[in-house]
């Protein structure tokens, strides 16, 4: 819960620096359990989308200003965990190629970082040993 807090107050829009791979995916992990609450509460509240013919989505309002709310802190975190494997953050637009893409995003995004420092700032787990 630390890291989710820490990226959505602390580093809300913040694109610049590094995020280790512990920051990146338990604020990933708590996003996709808001989104969940979020998709529960649409349905228990019937604020879901109307599909017509009488379907409704599972998902609604409350789902659609949680993503809205997380979009910027997620691109902020997802560019900095590319800072940390020193690529830039618009390589997250490999994602863009089919299939592939996705694939080769989802590798880099589990890669450990560059020990020591590089280009975009000092490497997150020597800071936090030292504290």
């Amino acid at each position: 819960m630390e890291w989710y807090l820490k990226v959505m107050k602390e580093n809300y829009s913040n694109f610049n620096g590094r995020a280790r791979r512990k920051e990146y995916w338990m604020f990933g992990l708590f996003y996709i359990i808001v989104i969940i609450i979020a998709m529960i509460l649409d349905g228990a509240l019937g604020t879901g989308f109307d599909m017509g013919y009488g379907v409704t989505a599972p998902y609604g309002w409350i789902y659609l200003l949680a993503g809205l709310i997380h979009l910027i802190p997620s691109l902020g975190v997802s560019v900095r965990r590319m800072h940390d494997i020193g690529k830039s953050g618009w390589f997250l637009l490999v994602s863009l190629i089919p299939i592939i893409g996705g694939i080769w995003l989802l590798i880099l995004l589990c890669t450990d970082g560059e020990s020591g420092d590089n280009t975009y700032g000092s490497n997150p787990k020597t800071e936090e040993i030292v504290a």
